[in-house]
């Protein structure tokens, strides 16, 4: 059942005004940081408001402003919806605390320039969450864009700069350049922007010229940039140069999440099902994003710089998603979907570690980090369970991503995929467990003690461990995440 109500609404007008009483609290640190707290949470509360009626089946949507025929500035609620918007809105709560801590031990300048444009990717984050058009989508997927700059360009310093400016270019380069003919190529063929009511069928009228659709598809795959699918990763690693809170950001919260987030409604939303069947379209995205989980894997093993190798690791983490619906069955959606949720967790409390990290022993090189569990249990020990996440070993969140894609792989009886998962999970672990085996199994580093070297504070380490605990709850628990995804099935 459609629900016609302006609930979508809300979570982005919780962040803007937020955002706005960021700015004015400038000169007032506690009074800013505790906007930033209550907004995160607030903009979660209304984002979970939502559930009840989509686990029921049904749609929320709300138009509001049709700007030509087709093309409306909507908004839409379904189980796609939500993964994104609760993954984003919640892990808010998660990096605000850690920012807190982050930035008031290192002493950073700029700190509600900081705030305000953390708020207001969050904004474009629920914005890409519940759009209900291409149109929608494109709008929030650029303020992403614009305000996660000045966060890659934070440290103001010759490197930010480099690695602001080619995230920029990036970025804006294809969207300009390839989504927005891919949205006219669209509007041409469809006579729409707005989302199809089902994943099945898809815009497009069944007498249009295929070779038409497949430019317009092959447009929205390489124009949603932010995805990080190979050849147009490198603006990732680059962005590495922010303050790690930013980096959780990028990787787990809004970011690279926004850019598979949108490739699967478009796949989805847009080209449906039986027509990315029939033209084998889904097929050919899945052996090719096939390729950059085991190139990124493989790049990922000569890191020696943490948040480089996590980095790589995320950009080949993200195809997993993509794969997952690419392969058009039920267990390859309901893999590659969830694994929003499973990788944001996970991957946030790894650039959280890295951060931690840093802040207690100003070290970013794994080589330097023999004997670090024992003066940082905590951050080590969730550090090693979110790895285990990202390798895929149960119980924790990262096995059911991979079981459920693997089922999808061998249900379509597609054995390349299936030897890709294998090969890429072996690859998760050569880059993973070393980090874990130096930390607490290869003693201590010559002139560290526990005297020196302690726990980062604790408003860093409580988020840390929280979230590596909601990662091993997911993999023992599922079935939230599931089920918000099994309500897209017709």
């Amino acid at each position: 059942m459609i629900i016609e109500s302006a609930k979508p609404l809300l979570p982005i007008v919780i962040v803007l005004v937020t955002s706005i009483l960021i700015l004015l609290s400038r000169k007032r640190e506690n009074i800013r940081e505790f906007w930033s707290v209550a907004g995160s949470v607030l903009t979660f509360l209304a984002v979970a408001s939502m559930v009840p009626e989509i686990w029921k089946g049904n749609k929320i949507l709300y138009t509001l402003s049709t700007i030509a025929p087709g093309i409306s500035l909507n908004f839409r609620v379904d189980g796609l919806s939500l993964v994104f918007g609760i993954i984003s809105s919640f892990l808010w709560i998660f990096a605000t605390f850690y920012n807190i801590g982050y930035m008031r031990s290192l002493n950073e300048h700029a700190q509600t320039r900081y705030y305000t444009c953390f708020a207001i990717a969050i904004l474009g984050a629920q914005g890409v969450s519940f759009s209900g058009s291409l149109f929608s989508l494109y709008m929030f997927y650029e303020i992403i864009t614009i305000f996660t700059y000045p966060l890659v360009a934070h440290h103001q310093d010759e490197e930010g700069y480099a690695g602001a400016k080619k995230y920029i270019v990036y970025l804006m380069g294809t969207s300009k350049g390839l989504l927005l003919p891919a949205m006219i190529l669209t509007y041409v063929l469809a006579g729409t922007l707005d989302f199809a009511d089902n994943i099945v069928s898809g815009i497009f009228r069944k007498e249009t010229d295929c070779l038409w659709v497949a430019v317009a598809y092959g447009l929205f795959i390489f124009g949603f940039a932010k995805a990080a699918i190979m050849p147009l990763h490198n603006w990732l690693p680059s962005a590495m140069v922010a303050p790690t809170p930013v980096s959780a950001l990028l990787h787990a919260v809004a970011v690279v999440k926004a850019g598979v987030f949108c490739i699967s409604r478009v796949m989805l939303s847009v080209f449906g099902v039986e027509l990315l069947q029939s033209s084998h379209l889904g097929l050919y995205t899945a052996y090719f994003v096939s390729f950059t989980i085991l190139a990124a894997s493989v790049i990922a093993l000569t890191k020696d710089d943490l948040k480089a190798r996590l980095a790589y690791s995320t950009v080949s983490q993200l195809s997993y998603i993509v794969l997952g619906v690419a392969l058009l069955d039920t267990s390859g959606i309901l893999g590659g979907v969830i694994h929003i949720a499973n990788h944001g967790f996970s991957k946030i409390t790894l650039f959280l570690c890295a951060g931690a990290i840093y802040v207690a022993t100003h070290k970013k090189k794994i080589s330097d980090m023999e004997g670090i569990g024992y003066a940082m249990p905590f951050t080590m020990g969730a550090f090693a369970v979110a790895s285990l996440s990202m390798i895929g070993v149960p119980p924790v969140a990262g096995f059911v991503s991979k079981w459920y894609l693997l089922n999808g792989a061998m249900e379509i009886q597609n054995l390349p995929i299936v030897i890709v998962l294998m090969v890429s999970t072996i690859l998760n672990a050569a880059y993973f467990a070393p980090i874990t085996i130096k930390a607490f199994f290869q003693g201590r580093k010559s002139g560290w003690s526990r005297s020196d070297i302690k726990e980062a504070p604790a408003t860093m380490v409580v988020p840390i461990v929280i979230a590596a605990s909601i990662s091993v709850a997911l993999g023992l628990f599922p079935g939230f995440f599931v089920g918000l995804v099994g309500r897209m099935f017709p």
